[in-house]
């Protein structure tokens, strides 16, 4: 068996990005483990109608942990074929047993419900990991709710909104997809024990003028490994489900891509309200020691990036899986399928440390409302003049006067006349009265019903995840 270590190339997925427990699922010998679980399955139900002994039965569970990957990897070379070589190592340990390993079997039928298995573990780590990330996220909602700062759209100061509303846009998405990786967890099917072409031909043979069908003898198998089969399958489970699956892991990694670029947005000190943490011993550059990168969020987008590409090999596997089957996407899924779960692993680690040690500064958000806030207020003052019965299409004309003047004097340097400007301006006065006008101009609790919408998302999603 080969060793690996930092003199050759490794994955960064081997050892810098995701969790040993992710790792886990998709290392070889897990892998090889879940086979031999497989082979025993099939084993006791063939038992049920006398194909397989007790004794043989026996011998298979006495060494289904003596995984030796050095030998398998030996008969590999050899034979070039990875399951064989399995079948053969396991033999060899399994004098009375080994005779029967994988009767009635083709490469898929143990390959693919082992990968069903493995996806149904990954999918169980990812599924705990996005719960606990809006468990914490709701704290972050429920805390920032009444904040009041400045909304952005076309990345230009707009209206006022609150923080907890801003941080409640990503737990909906979130609660989004964490609905949708349920449901996929729910749905999630295996091959099955179908043979070469899905017509359970091998099995049925076997079986003939025996007690149980091939249908029952895969319930046996299925209920054993606790997954479902597919009704029907070719050579292989419809890839679909795959391209169904990478692409809901994708659609989480958007979410946690966009909530890390705003971060990255508002930490820029030109904004200043957000901030990552950053430790005590941490180097923001190399060359610029005054430097705080957000190094955690960049590296989110980054690793989102790359997984937002593989929906479009997964889809290919699936068009491509011609007739009843070809091999075109095997070598792809043994990097693509483990990968797009370490990826959505490292994103969640990291998400959920920049939602727990996010830095809000909070002068920072007093400051754009300061800046402004007067702008923003335009459309409070443009509501309230109307319903005094002013022509709202004139009103308008007005306030975008006033605000354009106003922008100019301030990139002048000359500050902010928009507020005395139109307290002293004849149409705003033939409706409402200068300390009306000044008094419509503040902008600090025009936010709404943010807050309420925000507490009430926490309420959905906690319905959801079991909270409080």
């Amino acid at each position: 068996m080969s060793s690996f270590d930092h003199t050759t190339y490794l994955s960064p997925f081997t050892w810098r990005y995701g969790t040993e427990e992710m790792r886990s699922v998709w290392s070889v010998e897990h892998q090889r483990r879940i086979w031999r679980r497989i082979w025993i399955a099939l084993a006791r139900a063939q038992q049920t109608v006398g194909l397989v002994s007790e004794e043989q039965v026996a011998d298979l569970v006495e060494h289904k942990d003596r995984v030796d990957l050095e030998r398998a990897a030996e008969i590999e070379k050899s034979i070039r074929h990875d399951v064989m070589s399995e079948v053969k190592a396991y033999a060899e340990q399994c004098t009375v047993g080994g005779g029967v390993i994988h009767l009635g079997a083709t490469s898929m039928d143990v390959q693919d419900n082992a990968d069903a298995v493995r996806l149904g573990e990954a999918l169980d780590i990812v599924i705990r990991k996005v719960e606990a990330l809006l468990s914490r996220l709701c704290e972050q909602i429920e805390a920032e709710a009444d904040v009041t700062t400045m909304g952005f759209t076309h990345l230009q100061p707009a209206e006022p909104t609150t923080i907890g509303y801003r941080l409640a846009q990503y737990g909906q998405d979130f609660m989004e997809d964490l609905l949708a990786l349920r449901d996929l967890r729910g749905r999630l099917i295996g091959k099955g024990f179908k043979g070469a072409t899905g017509t359970s031909a091998s099995y049925h043979q076997l079986l003939e003028g025996l007690p149980i069908d091939t249908i029952e003898m895969e319930r046996l198998v299925m209920e054993e490994l606790g997954i479902k089969p597919a009704q029907v399958a070719t050579q292989t489970v419809p890839r679909k489900q795959e391209f169904q699956l990478v692409s809901t892991l994708a659609s989480l990694g958007q979410t946690v891509y966009k909530f890390a670029f705003d971060l990255r947005l508002l930490q820029s000190p030109v904004i200043g309200e957000w901030a990552e943490p950053f430790g005590k011993s941490q180097v923001g550059s190399s060359a610029m020691p005054f430097k705080r990168n957000p190094i955690d969020a960049e590296n989110i987008d980054s690793l989102a990036r790359l997984l937002a590409a593989l929906p479009r090999v997964a889809w290919d596997n699936a068009a491509h899986s011609l007739l009843e089957r070809t091999l075109d996407d095997s070598a792809n899924r043994r990097t693509m399928m483990p990968e797009s779960f370490l990826i959505t692993d490292e994103l969640l680690r990291k998400a959920h440390k920049l939602i727990d040690g996010l830095r809000i500064n909070r002068n920072a958000s007093a400051q754009l409302m300061d800046t402004y806030g007067p702008f923003a207020a335009s459309e409070r003052l443009l509501m309230e003049a109307a319903k005094r019965g002013g022509d709202r299409q004139q009103l308008h004309e007005v306030l975008r006067e006033h605000a354009l003047t106003a922008w100019a004097s301030m990139q002048a340097g000359q500050g902010n006349p928009l507020i005395d400007g139109l307290a002293a301006d004849e149409t705003m006065l033939s409706l409402m009265s200068e300390g009306e006008i000044r008094a419509s101009m503040k902008s600090d609790d025009y936010v709404g019903d943010a807050p309420q919408r925000a507490r009430g998302l926490v309420k959905q999603i906690r319905s959801l995840i079991g909270g409080e």
